[in-house]
């Protein structure tokens, strides 16, 4: 597997990594001038709303009674000069029946007031910079009304190391799958500056962020993907939320990994990944074609895609990547201006973090429809056959929104066999699950059919489990395939691309 990054040694150097395959890949090396960088943007408070009544109000402590009574709302505030109203706490019912009071001019969702903590950058932090403004010219200041405090961030990397001062005591314990004296250390860099951009004090984006690291890579940079697996696989387990996982590794198609990255996801974590450094498809590679995760493609200071950067429908969004500076790992003042989709992925999960500050119960499913959503769009040149031109934002106004149905996919399939008389007969057990809270789904109705022939259905139980069961099958064939066709349901919206299998080739006994 592969480290996304240029080194900051020599433009064109090459640093072969192997994975689980045995095949080395190079890295991607570029070179591209650094800028500058920005800080402040609502944010609003759930479930509190500021009630102004008309001019002609003259108690606006009797109004306020008289509107809320009765609609379970709390009051908290009243105002009687500058302005006339109060503050409350309101159901969703409650405020719509105060906004058709006849006294009532307006209702606003509360929002915090902060001061406006703007940083004057040095040369290297142009990535901050671009991602809190939609449009150019950049400012030279990175502007943030939240910092992903109480949010939870995992490195799934060379480590960190903890000790640095732009980590200021946010690193928490971790875990190592790495059988070497290190622990979760970080001996390469490229952990420590992931971590820096995803929430170092100076150089990023969510600057309160607890910093979790995973160490899944070695001290040159390589590592099995069971390695990737069991990291991805502790965050899973992880009791930490709410989470954003940053993987800015890759390397060859992995069905494994994906699905590894598909199970932390059910968990709540939002999985962010680099695209990769082939200047490809992502669709070729893992885990950026993974489904569930959020592929993110690298930038240059010029808003052209970098030409290392990987391409194509399975990337979700774009974000810096090119000549980021960051913390380094040669002691705990040390930074190093690095490139590559591994560093765009870091500025990404670091956004991921704000949006989760504001919203913690999002699921990973709008918390990626609220990022592509509210991104900047057609802002880039060069982004690469089928890519979308979505620049990662970082100050979007709002919070995300959960879908209305539930979305589900197939969990498990299994199957077995039963010999006859006359031949031979096929069942296959079919788990559904819910894509955003992992659990199982009951009252499915799910279809398939088999390849020996006969459409079949099942309603899944209580365990979120049903048998789709073949009819007597000629024992000269050898074998017979299940494929999935459709799971519906009340509230439910099916989406394949989060099923880990769909068909299921069953032999004969």
């Amino acid at each position: 597997m592969r480290l996304f990054l240029s080194s900051r040694f020599a433009a064109g150097l090459a640093v072969a990594l192997v994975g689980h395959l045995g095949v080395p890949i190079a890295f991607a090396q570029v070179a591209d001038p650094p800028a500058t960088y920005k800080s402040s943007a609502p944010k609003r408070i759930p479930g509190r709303y500021i009630v102004v009544f008309k001019d002609h109000v003259t108690d606006t402590d009797s109004e306020a009674d008289k509107v809320i009574r009765g609609r379970g709302g709390v009051r908290h505030l009243t105002f009687s000069h500058g302005l006339k109203g109060f503050v409350a706490t309101l159901s969703d019912a409650a405020l719509a029946g105060v906004r058709n009071e006849p006294n009532v001019d307006y209702v606003e969702q509360d929002q915090v007031a902060t001061i406006n903590a703007t940083e004057n950058l040095p040369p290297g932090g142009w990535g901050l910079d671009r991602i809190d403004q939609v449009d150019r010219p950049l400012d030279s200041l990175y502007q943030y009304s939240s910092t992903g405090k109480g949010v939870n961030a995992f490195i799934i990397d060379t480590g960190i190391r903890a000790s640095h001062q732009d980590f200021a005591g946010r690193v928490l314990p971790g875990y190592s799958a790495i059988a070497d004296a290190n622990g979760t250390n970080d001996c390469n860099g490229h952990g420590t500056h992931v971590a820096g951009t995803v929430g170092g004090t100076t150089w990023g984006v969510a600057k309160g962020v607890k910093l979790i690291p995973v160490r899944v890579l070695d001290c040159s940079g390589s590592g099995a993907y069971s390695g990737v697996i069991a990291g991805i696989d502790w965050v899973a387990n992880s009791p930490l939320r709410p989470a954003v996982a940053n993987l800015s590794l890759g390397g060859g198609a992995s069905a494994a990994l994906d699905a590894a990255i598909a199970g932390a996801v059910s968990k709540g974590v939002n999985v962010v990944v680099a695209a990769g450094n082939n200047n490809a498809d992502a669709c070729n590679y893992s885990p950026s074609r993974a489904p569930s995760a959020i592929t993110v493609g690298a930038t240059t200071s010029s808003d052209t895609r970098a030409s290392y950067s990987n391409y194509g429908s399975c990337l979700d969004i774009f974000a810096p990547g090119s000549s980021i500076l960051s913390a380094w790992n040669t002691s705990d003042v040390a930074t190093n201006t690095i490139s590559g989709t591994s560093m765009a992925s870091p500025h990404v999960a670091g956004v991921v973090a704000l949006v989760l500050e504001a919203k913690p119960t999002a699921s990973p499913s709008a918390v990626t429809s609220f990022l592509t959503t509210s991104a900047s769009l057609n802002k880039l040149s060069s982004i690469g056959t089928n890519s979308p031109n979505r620049l990662v934002y970082s100050l979007a106004a709002g919070t995300p929104q959960e879908p209305l149905n539930k979305v589900v996919a197939v969990k498990s399939i299994a199957g077995k066999t039963a010999s006859s008389y006359f031949g031979w007969t096929a069942s296959v057990t079919v788990t559904i699950r819910d894509v955003n809270t992992g659990a199982n789904v009951s009252n499915a109705m799910v279809k398939g059919s088999f390849s020996t022939g006969g459409s079949v259905s099942c309603t899944t139980s209580s365990v979120g489990s049903c048998s789709l069961a073949s009819g007597t099958i000629n024992r000269k064939s050898l074998s017979t395939t299940l494929s999935i066709t459709d799971v519906s349901g009340t509230g439910m919206t099916y989406d394949a691309s989060q099923n880990s299998a769909t068909q299921i080739v069953i032999s004969k006994p």
